[in-house]
């Protein structure tokens, strides 16, 4: 299968907080006809959406084209051959940071992004909530050598945030970007 009709998407999901910008981002890929994404979540991530948003796992899974256990090793995101156009980690705890950057992929997290970085495709990483210690940014500064996108989720005031739901839709914008995914969730800069 060297065709692909649809553009594949990874979306991994762990445990740390800030789910609300992953569930955000699968939102915002629905509306897309073209995207297909393929999300994996690890157990605390499965907490974190009945702590932070209250949101049932039938709920969760209506917004997955294709959900796989973060156990199944053999799910078709472990094998480069399958092939995708990049793979958002958000939130990405710091264990899971510094499982990717020591190559331990004892889960499909790890494994898949361990897949993204030997196949040189798209890796994002938004990290989680601060302070970041030393060892937390010398992984991440390792990544970024490797070529992977780290994308905190740190507002911005340029475009004038009313709510909660416009710091979110920027950060969700600024995701797609990175994917070259067409979009118009948040206010862009136009000069002054």
């Amino acid at each position: 299968e060297v065709l692909m009709s649809k553009k594949r998407i990874v979306v991994a999901i762990s445990g740390a907080s800030g789910t609300i910008y992953a569930i955000n981002l699968l939102k915002k890929l629905k509306e897309y006809p073209d995207i297909e994404t393929h999300v994996v979540m690890s157990d605390w991530a499965h907490e974190n959406l009945k702590l932070e948003l209250d949101m049932s796992h039938d709920e969760f899974a209506s917004l997955c084209d294709v959900l796989y256990p973060n156990k199944d090793l053999g799910a078709k995101i472990a094998s480069g051959s399958f092939l995708t156009d990049g793979m958002v980690i958000v939130p990405a705890s710091m264990k899971t940071v510094a499982g990717i950057t020591c190559g331990f992929s004892d889960n499909l997290i790890g494994r898949a992004a361990d897949v993204a970085l030997k196949e040189q495709r798209k890796l994002i990483i938004v990290p989680r909530e601060t302070p970041l210690n030393t060892i937390h940014l010398e992984n991440l500064t390792k990544l970024s050598r490797m070529g992977v996108q780290v994308i905190p989720p740190v507002p911005a005031f340029y475009n004038h945030p009313k709510t909660l739901q416009d710091i979110i839709d920027h950060n969700t914008a600024k995701l797609l970007d990175a994917l070259h995914i067409r979009n118009d969730y948040a206010g862009r800069w136009d000069g002054d």
